[in-house]
């Protein structure tokens, strides 16, 4: 029987992995910064093959509580699904840099030190390792500088990973979805590290996490090394890198409602 690590399983993409895996079988170690909503979320699955940790997924502590309780509880780990993330919708120049340092540490060195750390039970079992990056770590996305940048560390980092572990029979599924349903965009923090004050522009169709945690797990079963599940954003993609200047001019326009006032404009 599998054993599963999920970030960020409470809610959004996290609990959608989650009951997926539950339902085909899988034994799951759930953990959440929401202390709480994790412990309802496993009372909600309610079996004997769930178990909880809360944490904050950024203090390598927990790292070492979780790798401790797969080897304790279940007695190994064939699936870590680095879930946990965090945004911001904020233009650079008015953004408290304490807000980039926190969305670097949730969505790019958290995800790669509980990788790290997980690497002897994964080479016991030859297991997987997926991690959710974004299309905004390979396109620019206006007001969301350090997002943009915590993706494109942990899809470049992950990508070096994946190389150097080839010969420990690994496997690694980077995952770069676009604009999903979940809390992380309705969560997003505003310049000031509080919550932000205005709706979220978006590139493309709004998928659904369901939707999304099926694409993963079917990715998974095939062996795919990267899923790209959004048409519409990989064509952005491209167009970043065809026509910069038309894609800065689509995306202003697209993103003006968050964008600051031009320096001396009336208010």
């Amino acid at each position: 029987m599998r054993t599963v690590l999920i970030t960020g399983a409470a809610s959004g993409l996290g609990w959608e992995l989650a009951k997926a895996c539950h339902a085909r079988g899988d034994n799951l170690l759930l953990t959440d910064i929401d202390a709480a909503g994790l412990a309802a979320r496993v009372a909600e699955l309610g079996s004997e093959r769930v178990e909880g940790l809360s944490g904050d997924i950024t203090d390598p502590a927990l790292h070492r509580q979780l790798i401790d309780a797969c080897r304790a509880v279940f007695g190994r780990l064939d699936l870590l699904l680095n879930n946990a993330g965090i945004t911001h919708r904020s233009p650079t120049v008015q953004t408290d840099p304490a807000v980039f340092r926190k969305v670097m540490a949730v969505d790019y060195h958290a995800p790669l030190e509980l990788t790290l750390a997980a690497l002897p039970l994964l080479r016991e079992s030859r297991g997987q390792v997926a991690a959710i990056g974004s299309m905004a770590g390979w396109m620019p996305v206006l007001g969301r500088a350090g997002y943009c940048a915590a993706k494109a560390a942990l899809s470049q980092s992950f990508e070096v990973l994946r190389a150097e572990l080839a010969q420990d029979g690994i496997g690694m599924l980077m995952v770069y979805p676009s604009f999903l349903d979940t809390p992380i965009d309705r969560n997003a923090l505003g310049a000031d590290g509080k919550p932000a004050g205005h709706a979220r522009s978006t590139i493309g169709k709004v998928r659904g996490a369901d939707w999304m945690a099926e694409e993963i797990l079917k990715a998974l079963v095939s062996g795919r090394e990267r899923l790209f599940p959004d048409r519409g954003s990989w064509l952005a993609s491209l167009l970043w890198r065809a026509a910069p200047g038309l894609y800065y001019r689509k995306m202003s326009q697209r993103f003006a409602g968050e964008l600051p006032a031009p320096a001396g404009a009336s208010a």
